[in-house]
């Protein structure tokens, strides 16, 4: 069997943190996103094809496979789900697994649902409950008999959702070719389904472990934290001096160095070539990533700091996405709480959203620079290349290239 991965977007509601990285190379649990549903899957199929666009070439260079043979194809126009799923019929001749790049499923999950459709004669279709389904494509069933999809209805007749993950016979392409485009002007991979409805059956596949989807930045804060504690092993490959306090599940890497005074309490995972310390503080749930700098009296908890950013000293960063190549200056503090402990409201692309979460920090785009005891509010968005001054406060959505003084 083949698995097919759906990898061509923009990520655009991933953004700042997509202007540069495709979005399935953002690091979660200690890897880029697509790396986890390569490894969970790898020892299932033999064969791996990756469909790719936007920055496909940093996609090829990243992933790999110890288990199954990866190719690769490209979507050069975004023309929709159905679309990009039709592209996987050069390379199949039987059925095969189909799989969003922008979720992470459990291996235990992921290879009970190819068990699953291996003793079924039609499609199948992953399914996860959630608490928000007018924002999915809700399926309705009878036992394992899917009846009906419903994209983002506003009154839901179910609770079970479109998980991303599809088991499909050949069927699926003359579903795909008879599939006419939305009132959005795509080919909808939910109206192709339909149509497999109409003419033979469709079966439904509940999943019985956490599903994680990741739509928007603050997404990967959770589903980092919850990787970690279930998949991090502690490894010590890099440098540690005296009178470091290492606890729990700590991956140091290769090539860097812990310093001493520095206290790190797991799950953590530090990448290669990073200096951390002397004399920092590292909390739970933190992501440092390759050539990384945390410093003199400067804390990190709960957060993903990415490629080549210096957090050098006295510097606070909690519940926090922060992009490539940025630096802080000495005493930047990120709030990371509201004052009356209420959700944290971002706006993101100009529109207010709720996050669903009480604490929140940052979401920084590449190559931003920050200057000496600035600050920021809880939930402020900063777009790639911009600089805050000195003593600033910054706050809400900061756009590309923007200074604030």
């Amino acid at each position: 069997m083949k698995a097919f991965i759906l990898a061509a977007g923009k990520g655009t509601r991933m953004r700042p943190l997509t202007v540069n990285t495709p979005k399935p190379l953002l690091p979660v649990g200690g890897k880029p996103i697509i790396q986890h549903l390569i490894d969970y899957i790898e020892d299932k199929v033999d064969e791996i094809i990756i469909l790719i666009g936007w920055k496909g070439e940093k996609i090829k260079e990243a992933v790999k496979s110890e288990e199954a043979t990866i190719k690769f194809t490209r979507q050069e126009e975004l023309l929709g789900t159905a679309d990009a799923i039709g592209h996987a019929e050069e390379f199949i001749d039987d059925r095969f697994i189909c799989m969003n790049s922008d979720i992470i499923i459990p291996k235990k999950s992921l290879h009970d649902f190819v068990d699953f459709f291996a003793d079924k004669d039609t499609s199948t279709v992953g399914m996860a409950e959630v608490e928000d389904p007018e924002s999915y494509g809700v399926l309705i069933t009878e036992g394992e008999k899917i009846t009906k999809i419903k994209e983002k209805p506003k009154k839901p007749e179910s609770n079970l959702v479109n998980a991303g993950l599809y088991g499909f016979t050949t069927d699926i392409f003359e579903a795909i070719e008879k599939t006419e485009k939305s009132p959005r002007g795509e080919y909808e991979i939910t109206d192709s389904l339909q149509i497999l409805i109409e003419r033979s059956s469709l079966k439904g596949f509940e999943m019985s472990e956490e599903w994680y989807e990741l739509s928007r930045p603050w997404d990967l804060l959770q589903t980092n934290r919850e990787l970690m504690d279930q998949t991090l092993e502690k490894k010590l490959e890099g440098e540690v001096e005296d009178n470091v306090h290492i606890e729990g599940k700590v991956h140091v890497s290769k090539g860097a160095v812990i310093r001493e005074g520095a206290y790190l309490k797991g799950p953590i995972y530090i990448g290669e070539g990073a200096k951390i310390g002397p004399n920092c503080y590292i909390r739970p749930a933190s992501y440092i990533g390759k050539d990384c700098k945390v410093g003199n009296a400067s804390e990190v908890k709960n957060s993903i700091v990415m490629e080549g950013t210096q957090v050098p000293h006295h510097n606070y960063i909690g519940d926090s996405v922060i992009g490539k190549d940025c630096n802080f200056g000495s005493g930047t503090k990120v709030a990371n709480l509201r004052l009356d402990e209420k959700e944290i409201s971002v706006i993101h692309h100009e529109q207010r959203i709720k996050t669903g979460r009480r604490k929140l920090g940052i979401i920084m785009g590449d190559d931003v620079k920050t200057g000496i005891n600035s600050m920021f509010d809880p939930g402020t968005i900063i777009w790639q290349k911009s600089f805050i001054g000195p003593g600033t406060i910054a706050k809400g959505e900061i756009g590309p290239e923007s200074k604030i003084q």
